[in-house]
């Protein structure tokens, strides 16, 4: 592969198309296809796009994009092929079909599934001689293409840098993350784990106060304070994870249970769902149990691992 993405190797048909210097293909046009294909067009790449409901392009076709009649067409309009699609099953029925196509060219993964899918289409792209990346997108599509954008890679180093450049018309912050397939995928949902928790706790504080008669509206600005107390946390709290060492200072989880407690029966008491502080309460608790109440709340991380029997 050389630096502007034309394949340097292939079948005969391969060399037989003609692909033009940057040109990147993008198979898969919702709304997170169409925001990476934009980008990409933003940016001066020629762009292919394919989808398998045809007339999903949008505006793509008016920004210059180039419609093809098939996946195997758009393929081999291009040595990059970036995919996004719903999920592993949807990719592997696109895709599989086109190994011959594919064979010399670099395929960049972006849809979102779970590490051992993603090793899995690495391995079959090895054995078909594709070039193979699997990637994340983080943020939302109007970030898409701005200095803000995080996108995740993982696979080869090599295969990263040769396409790093093009890549970057993605976003300002996309990130190589190492050799093994599976890290985009795991740092992808290790964020999401931690958004999704974020948010669901937001939504059921707003239901609790409701019921005590505060608008949501009212306590909203207040949260910011709230969540201005994490960023400092993550790198302490992180270390402590990674090394199983806990402070003790400020108060411990075991004052910050009693606070949990209280949530958990207010919630109760106006027939909330309380599952999900319930199953924070119960995290802590154990945390006590392993003799943890004077450490910071990171060493929760050690009921994670030794659940209660």
């Amino acid at each position: 592969m050389t630096r502007d993405n034309t394949p340097s190797t292939g079948s005969t048909a391969d060399r037989a198309t003609t692909v033009r210097p940057g040109a990147v293909t993008v198979i898969g046009l919702g709304g997170m296809g169409r925001a990476l294909a934009g980008a990409f067009l933003d940016a001066g790449h020629p762009t292919t796009v394919w989808n398998r409901t045809p007339g999903k392009e949008g505006d793509l076709v008016e920004r210059g994009a180039v419609v093809a009649a098939s996946a195997e067409e758009a393929v081999r309009a291009s040595g990059l092929t970036l995919v996004c699609l719903l999920d592993y099953d949807a990719s592997d029925a696109v895709l599989e079909p086109l190994a011959d196509a594919l064979a010399g060219r670099t395929l960049v993964n972006v849809t979102s599934d779970v590490p051992e899918r993603s090793r899995r289409t690495a391995a079959w792209a090895e054995r078909h001689g594709i070039a193979y990346l699997d990637g994340a997108v983080m943020v939302p599509v109007t970030i898409v293409g701005t200095e803000h954008g995080l996108l995740f890679h993982a696979g080869p180093r090599d295969v990263f840098e040769r396409h790093e450049d093009t890549l970057r018309a993605l976003g300002g912050r996309t990130e190589y993350v190492g050799a093994d397939h599976g890290r985009a995928a795991a740092f992808d949902l290790a964020l999401l784990d931690f958004f999704y928790g974020a948010i669901s706790g937001m939504i059921h504080a707003f239901g609790m106060a409701k019921e005590e008669g505060v608008d949501a509206v009212d306590v909203a600005p207040y949260m910011a304070t709230i969540a201005a107390i994490l960023p400092p946390m993550l790198p302490v709290h992180a270390a402590e994870v990674d090394t199983r060492t806990y402070g003790t200072g400020g108060g411990g989880l075991g004052m910050m249970a009693t606070a949990v407690d209280h949530v958990a029966h207010l919630a109760r008491s106006h027939k909330l769902d309380s599952a999900q502080i319930d199953a924070i309460k119960r995290t802590a608790d154990r945390a006590k149990e392993l003799g943890h109440g004077d450490h910071t709340w990171a060493a929760t991380y050690e009921a994670l691992l030794s659940p209660r029997p």
